[in-house]
């Protein structure tokens, strides 16, 4: 087998059409005075600068880590209407977050989004009963139009069928429902990849150290390249902080006596190998709020989720001991033991869900967005959901519009003028894809593997046919780079070239599924590095 030490000409120089380097970015950045600086690389600032771009807005977006690098790469995965949000009687919020859900995983993003049917077990002694739930799944799928089937109750003999796995010992029944899934960090890199084809200029791994002002306004950002240590500065007319936990940090930089807005919840997830094909999610109640996930997700399953108020440094969440107990102990209410076995555990993960300031339990606050104004005119964003994504930019755009003095409201399209499902880059049917992936992906050399082209078409649309190049170009980049993992070398050069990667975790962790299959073996971070380091 060819390896990379033996090609040491391998992915040495950009190619053609690539990125700027981050030379060229920060000189760019600190040259330009940007109508709108957003400070914050998650799913916030990403569709807020993909908005705002589209509305002809001059923008920047910076990231202290990678693009998705905490929160928005360690949520569930889930494109949902929320259907614990009915016990509280929002029916509305679950009609738009269907709408919402809708329009990414089928006009948006289709090829970076699917379908998933959900199995709601109701075992004797449970907290629900399954008329109660069977009429919770039936108005659950009336509020999004039946476009996904209609909410039905099933027996325990057919859902063991789809779901080998599944408890059935006290099974009473089952509730039916469906709802979409994603790869998170794949979602939000192509957003930003939106965001700078409308224009926006970004940088990831650039750390905000100060706060430029001018007669007491916010203007601007002092920041350190982390990767090298460069200081520069940007220039704004308005800075908009989407940090998501470390939102009051930077609200304290313009204001140091700024009273804390929000508070943090702590979700906690595990990674498992399956030990049987699974055709169905299990979404099973733990309490009268509370529900837990096991989903089938990159031929894996995840389970979560935690809920637990955290206090502290947001840099410092992890998965501890108590939070796998947690998991574990609630997955097997409905999960035989042997699909629990911590031997199977490939990765474990941990984000904090910001929420709005106040008490009660955090399993029952909501998941709003809030945008306020500080004293020096810079505008927080917090809060939220992954699903609503794009109705989240929408909403900062309509502030922006609004604002005292409209101080850009000239300078920006409005809102109602925008195109309503601007598309992702990639945006193609993904089965059309794997099958001119398998057709010709690997010309003029090897056939391209089957599970690498259903990969490559599902995580990156027709810009797989880019990635397909670049392996038919040279042979060594045509090779997986795990041989238990669907990924080859050529999306190491493409996420370097082309997705901002720079170190071995944003590749690893975030451009492809290695960490997550816990595949990320020190020889292969060393290569991957090697890779990166050859991109100036």
């Amino acid at each position: 087998m060819t390896t990379l030490q033996s090609v040491p000409s391998l992915g040495t120089h950009p190619a053609a059409g690539s990125n700027p380097s981050r030379a060229e970015t920060r000189e760019q950045l600190s040259k330009a005075t940007y109508d709108l600086l957003v400070i914050g690389g998650g799913i916030l600032g990403i569709t807020t600068a993909w908005h705002a771009a589209q509305s002809g807005l001059r923008v920047a977006m910076v990231d202290a880590g990678d693009f998705a690098g905490a929160t928005s790469s360690a949520s569930s995965k889930l494109l949902h209407g929320g259907l614990r949000y009915l016990q509280t009687g929002a029916v509305k919020l679950v009609a738009e977050n269907h709408f919402e859900r809708r329009a990414v995983s089928r006009t948006v993003a289709p090829h970076l989004a699917n379908p998933l049917t959900f199995y709601l077990p109701v075992y004797k002694g449970g907290p629900h009963g399954a008329t109660k739930l069977g009429a919770g799944v039936f108005a659950y799928s009336a509020l999004s139009a039946f476009r996904d089937g209609v909410g039905h109750v099933i027996g325990a003999e057919r859902a063991a069928r789809d779901v080998p796995e599944l408890r059935t010992e006290n099974l009473k029944a089952v509730a039916v429902y469906g709802d979409g899934q994603m790869n998170d960090s794949r979602m939000a890199l192509m957003t930003v990849r939106a965001a700078v084809e409308a224009g926006a200029t970004v940088l990831n791994h650039a750390e905000v150290v100060g706060l430029r002002k001018s007669d007491g306004r916010v203007t601007g950002a002092e920041l350190k390249d982390r990767t090298d240590g460069t200081e520069f500065g940007v220039n704004a007319r308005l800075v908009l902080n989407a940090t998501g936990p470390w939102v009051d940090h930077l609200r304290r930089m313009e204001d140091p006596n700024a009273a804390p807005s929000i508070r943090l919840s702590k979700g906690a997830h595990l990674v498992l190998k399956r030990t049987s094909p699974w055709r169905a999610a299990l979404a099973t109640p733990i309490d009268k709020y509370r529900i837990t996930f096991a989903l089938p997700w990159e031929d894996m399953l995840l389970l979560g989720t935690t809920d637990e108020e955290f206090e502290g440094d947001p840099a410092d969440v992890a998965v501890n001991e108590a939070d796998v107990a947690q998991i574990l102990d609630e997955a097997a209410f409905s999960i035989r033991d042997q699909q629990l076995s911590r031997d199977l555990i490939t990765y474990s993960f941990a984000g904090l869900r910001v929420l709005p300031g106040g008490p009660g339990d955090t399993a029952k606050a909501k998941r709003e967005t809030v945008v306020t104004e500080g004293r020096g005119g810079m505008l927080s964003i917090a809060g939220g959901k992954w699903t609503t994504f794009r109705h989240i930019g929408r909403t900062v755009m309509h502030k922006l519009a609004q604002l005292p003095g409209r101080p850009l409201a000239d300078d920006m399209e409005p809102v109602k003028l925008l195109p309503k499902h601007m598309p992702l880059p990639g945006l193609a049917n993904p089965h059309a894809v794997e099958h001119r992936l398998l057709v010709d992906g690997g010309t003029p050399g090897p056939r391209m593997a089957a599970d690498t082209a259903r990969h490559l078409a599902t995580h990156y649309g027709s810009l797989s046919f880019d990635i397909a190049r670049l392996a038919s170009g040279d042979a060594a980049l045509a090779e997986r780079i795990h041989p238990d993992a669907p990924e080859i070398w050529a999306q190491v050069v493409y996420a370097r070239d082309y997705e901002w990667a720079r170190t071995a975790d944003d590749v690893l962790r975030r451009r492809t599924t290695l960490t997550i299959r816990g595949l990320d073996s020190e020889d292969i971070r060393s290569r991957v590095e090697d890779l990166l380091a050859k991109r100036p």
